[in-house]
């Protein structure tokens, strides 16, 4: 026999069996559905992650507030080890204060752009004209360079200046979703209207466009005044801390923008040559690399899980490619009292199972696909195809055939033609 003809005769088989095939197919589908599906709605994620938390470019950092990393009893636990720094205790647990975040602005002598942030509320509610949204917009507060700096442009009218900042007069820049809300679809007709946030009236001076979605947090629900207002009004905790987002123009120049933040910030936080950082330094995409990296649980979760459905498959499989062998005991003898060899019926077998097993990840990869990029049409990104899982799937599906089928296609190679022939 010919391989194409050993090759026909299975497809044929396979063909003619639709409910046992059917049923096998499906669970191998399930398995590849769960593997392709999870890792398609990962690569999904994290593209999100990567274009909102890049907002500021791979050229950004911020310097905030560190925490005490072990507390008990209000009392910070640290086990120094020799040769380590000392952390200050008369500093531990400070937040950057209003002076603290202009003394760095003032003296970070550095090719950068410096914005000072401070974010004010989560539930503040928005009046005007009668309307009333839900408490739960949220409030920022910065400078000038506060909307570069997050990912925002300016849609009509002016930003935030520096005389807004020292006066603390009230104005205010309204996200898209707050200005269709009140304002319907015009970005423009907003401007240089008085709203209330939490009763306190500001007026509008600029509208922003959209930015999306971000973990579930809604970017574009959003008011941003200066931070001498948000001080002010909306964040009177006094263990309150300011942000500092820092800006370089190439990427080639963090590294010493970083240990100049350093420098210049220990003084200003009153630390000696001895003793530890009080203030820690984020680059802008390291939130995004923790959340990737936090993904790759979720893949290792997804092969778990296809692991089990597919053994499950593999063991179905080979029943069922043992109950084939013993149906067509003796369709076996005939073909080898013909002249037909051994090789040819075990690779009748082997292309039997494969087959079954390539069906399943073909369709199995078709329902990966589709369910994963639901999750990527929620996060509004474009469609996307896990093309080395998808290759992945194939290849596993075909080494599945191959070990499912192998031991009933050696049993049905090796028996003999006359026994197989008076088989009943």
């Amino acid at each position: 026999m010919k391989f194409r003809d050993t090759f026909s005769l299975a497809y044929r088989t396979v063909r003619g069996n639709k409910l046992r095939t059917g049923l096998t197919v499906a669970i191998i589908a399930f398995g590849i559905m769960a593997l392709v599906g999870i890792r398609t709605a990962i690569t999904a994620m994290e593209q999100k992650f990567v274009e909102s938390f890049s907002s500021m470019g791979a050229t950004g950092f911020t310097v905030r507030y560190k925490e005490p990393r072990f507390r008990f009893g209000g009392q910070e636990l640290k086990k120094e080890k020799k040769g380590e720094k000392k952390e200050k205790k008369s500093n531990i647990g400070k937040p950057i204060t209003r002076q603290q975040a202009e003394a760095f602005k003032d003296n970070f002598h550095f090719p950068a752009q410096v914005s000072l942030t401070m974010f004010g509320s989560n539930d503040a509610v928005i009046s005007y004209g009668g309307k009333k949204s839900n408490p739960n917009t949220r409030i920022y507060g910065g400078d000038d360079n506060w909307i570069d700096q997050n990912g925002f442009t300016l849609a009509y009218g002016r930003n935030i200046n520096a005389l807004d900042v020292q006066t603390g007069r009230n104005v205010c820049l309204i996200g898209s979703d707050v200005a269709r809300k009140f304002f319907n679809n015009d970005l423009e007709s907003p401007l240089d209207r008085i709203i209330k946030i939490n009763n306190i009236p500001f007026r509008i001076v600029g509208t922003l466009n959209a930015k999306g979605t971000t973990l579930g947090m809604n970017w574009d629900n959003a008011i941003m005044t200066s931070y001498t207002n948000v001080r002010r009004f909306f964040n009177s905790n006094p263990n309150a801390s300011f942000n500092i987002q820092v800006k370089v123009a190439d990427i080639k120049l963090m590294d010493a923008a970083t240990g100049q933040a350093t420098a210049t910030f220990r003084p200003i936080r009153k630390l000696t040559t001895t003793e530890d950082d009080n203030f820690a330094i984020d680059k802008s995409d390291s939130f995004a690399e923790m959340l990737i990296g936090l993904l790759s649980s979720l893949t290792i979760s997804a092969l778990v899980i296809g692991f089990i459905t597919l053994l499950g498959a593999a063991i179905g499989l080979t029943n069922i490619m043992l109950v084939a062998v013993t149906e067509r005991t003796k369709e076996i003898g005939l073909v080898k009292a013909i002249g037909g060899k051994g090789a040819n019926i075990k690779w009748q077998f082997l292309f039997e199972s494969t087959i079954i097993s390539l069906l399943g990840a073909f369709f199995g990869i078709i329902l990966g696909v589709m369910v994963g990029n639901l999750f990527s049409i929620y996060l509004n990104t474009g469609f996307v195809i896990p093309w080395f899982w998808t290759g992945m799937g194939i290849i596993i599906c075909s080494v599945v055939g191959l070990l499912a089928g192998l031991y009933p296609a050696n049993k049905a190679s090796r028996l003999n033609p006359i026994e197989a022939l008076r088989y009943e």
